[in-house]
């Protein structure tokens, strides 16, 4: 699990109680004040018609299932990837690229894998590239067709909080002639604008920012692969392919990218 999506989600919640609670002498009774069913049909519920009024309905129903994405923890490690691809490299030269589709049956990126049998298979190299940065920018395209959903989400939710808040106004001055009723449904009026800011800021800006963040991170894993799988299909030198794909990485990273394992031969 990803822990810094969990503690966004969890830390953001009690940083919100925390502030009821002290702005009202800690009296648990005081979070009352801050639930309303009308407020929360009114909010959720219109922001989230607003969104799929954006979207085709697979889409609009994909991009809800994609809520726990940013808390799977998926690593992509680049650095693993350069690793991956130098052993490869090493078994072209000295076996021959026939000798790596028994090399590739114990890799489990299948990106990686759908590289190494191209290559096996003796495709053209452009033909390579094309199919594989195909594969990589459709991968992209769906990747941000949900965060589209959360971006948009995030931007309906307020202004149904605002609509909330204008019907509460309006509720509130058909009754000034009842000064104590115009308190409560001020109150009241504030909570779906509340509501508002806690879904943009809260629950969609976080995951449509992380849902980019893995994204950018596996587009630049799918890079890594795609130069180096050309490179061995070129016969390059192991040693050049190293220093070709390090160069992906931030200079803090590229020095230990191969201390764990492969290594470039001569």
């Amino acid at each position: 699990m990803d822990i810094a999506s969990l503690l966004s989600i969890i830390g953001g919640i009690a940083m919100v109680i925390f502030g009821v609670l002290s702005s009202n002498s800690f009296d648990i009774t005081a979070m009352q004040m801050y639930i309303d069913p009308a407020s929360i049909v009114i909010t959720f519920g219109g922001s989230i018609c607003s969104t799929l009024g954006c979207f085709k309905l697979a889409d609009g129903i994909n991009g809800f299932k994609s809520i726990s994405l940013p808390f799977k923890d998926k690593t992509y490690d680049p650095s693993q990837t350069i690793r991956t691809i130098i052993d490869m490299s090493n078994v072209g030269r000295k076996e021959g690229l026939l000798a790596l589709e028994e090399a590739a049956n114990g890799i489990e990126d299948e990106f990686l894998k759908k590289g190494i049998m191209l290559v096996v298979d003796g495709t053209d190299p452009e033909l390579v590239r094309g199919i594989l940065e195909t594969d990589m920018m459709c991968l992209e395209t769906r990747h941000k067709d949900v965060i589209k959903f959360w971006e948009k989400w995030g931007e309906m939710g307020p202004a149904w909080g605002m609509i909330g808040t204008l019907l509460g106004l309006i509720a509130m001055l058909n009754k000034l002639s009842d000064p104590s009723a115009i308190g409560p449904q001020m109150s009241v009026a504030l909570v779906t604008t509340l509501y508002g800011s806690l879904i943009a800021n809260w629950l969609c800006s976080p995951i449509a920012g992380k849902l980019s963040v893995n994204n950018d991170l596996e587009v630049v894993n799918r890079q890594i692969t795609i130069e180096g799988l050309l490179s061995i299909q070129a016969g390059e030198n192991p040693r050049v392919i190293e220093e070709k794909l390090k160069s992906f990485l931030s200079p803090s990273v590229r020095e230990g990218v191969l201390e764990n394992g492969g290594g470039g031969e001569e």
